[in-house]
């Protein structure tokens, strides 16, 4: 895949709607986008490193966007990763910051919130 003008961004949602819908606000956003339903296929693709950073749903049938987190920091990926999710609760922000997530944004939100938070995350990646 040829990387847009911005670079790729890694999208793992399960919901075909929501995950549509993120990929064509990215692309209008001038990224591209490598998207999957589940975490586990990301996983098994060695993850690209030249990435510009992953987007995670929270909720995902078998592992969870905090397990994808933590097993891509225990591979030693430090790729910025944006937690998203529909499940909002007292302190899951926190945890999600604290595991090392560059945001966290509840749905609904806003198109302009998330291409603001890959740009910020983006901005702040170490550069190889």
């Amino acid at each position: 895949m040829v990387a847009g003008p911005r670079g790729t961004v890694l999208l793992v949602e399960d919901d075909d709607s929501m995950r549509k819908a993120i990929e064509r606000l990215l692309e209008e956003g001038g990224y591209d986008c490598a998207a999957y339903k589940t975490a586990e296929p990301l996983l098994a693709e060695c993850v690209d490193e030249q990435s510009v950073c992953l987007i995670s749903d929270l909720k995902l049938p078998g592992m969870s966007g905090l397990d994808l987190l933590a097993a891509l920091r225990a591979k030693g990926i430090s790729l910025p990763f944006i937690l998203i999710t529909g499940h909002d609760a007292p302190g899951l922000r926190q945890e999600a910051m604290g595991r090392g997530a560059t945001a966290y944004l509840a749905k609904p939100f806003r198109g302009k919130s998330l291409l603001e938070a890959v740009g910020a995350a983006v901005e702040r990646r170490p550069q190889a």
